[in-house]
């Protein structure tokens, strides 16, 4: 049942926008993935993909980037949220990546949670988008939908993965984020869900709906 559903959200939002740190995935860069992952905190999806092509065509890796002002990054990434602390952190990052690692992203999640700053959600999209190595993303979108669904019943994002591991297909694991999130950008929103106009909603245990149009 869950991958049906999974399927019919997938095509309900094949034509929607997908995510920002999505479409800078398209050429399988973790490092990327990684700053565009810093650049989004707080950010709306369309500010934070200008700003990491500004940012990634002066600079798409640590050693480029480390050749950088903190001033002239936060003049490249303008208006992210929080752009002069975000600009602080690529370059302390940056650094870490080219002492410690060599200027390459590391490829496990123990290693990535190591990094100051990088949490499950951004280990696991690096992990996925950056290296193609099967990993669920949960952000507050996949987390509210997964429990209004009726997929999981959790309380926090960590617990949530771990509970979707053993429903979902490992072959979905790197997509889910990208379908769930678009899903919820569009269509599943906090409050006031479009009910009336989804495909699953058949299927869907409405869990912490108040009011739906």
């Amino acid at each position: 049942m869950d991958l049906m559903v999974l399927r019919l959200i997938k095509g309900q939002v094949k034509d929607y926008a997908v995510p920002s740190v999505t479409r800078i995935s398209r050429r399988k860069n973790p490092y990327r993935v990684l700053v565009s992952c810093i650049l989004s905190l707080r950010t709306k999806d369309e500010t934070t993909i200008k700003a990491s092509r500004r940012l990634f065509a002066v600079a798409d890796r640590p050693a480029s980037m480390l050749k950088l002002s903190a001033a002239r990054i936060e003049k490249l990434i303008y208006p992210v949220g929080f752009y002069r602390n975000k600009s602080r952190a690529i370059l302390q990052l940056s650094g870490v990546l080219s002492e410690k690692y060599s200027g390459r992203v590391p490829n496990s999640l123990e290693e990535l949670l190591a990094l100051k700053g990088v949490g499950r959600k951004t280990a696991n999209l690096v992990l996925g988008l950056g290296f193609g190595i099967p990993a669920i993303c949960v952000d507050t979108h996949v987390h509210r939908i997964s429990n209004r669904l009726g997929w999981v019943k959790t309380e926090s994002p960590e617990e949530t993965e771990l509970a979707l591991r053993k429903i979902i297909p490992r072959r979905e694991w790197i997509a889910l984020n990208t379908i769930l999130v678009a899903f919820g950008q569009n269509l599943c929103f906090p409050v006031s869900p479009r009910c009336s106009q989804c495909r699953v909603l058949r299927f869907c245990k409405r869990r912490g709906v108040d009011r739906s149009r």
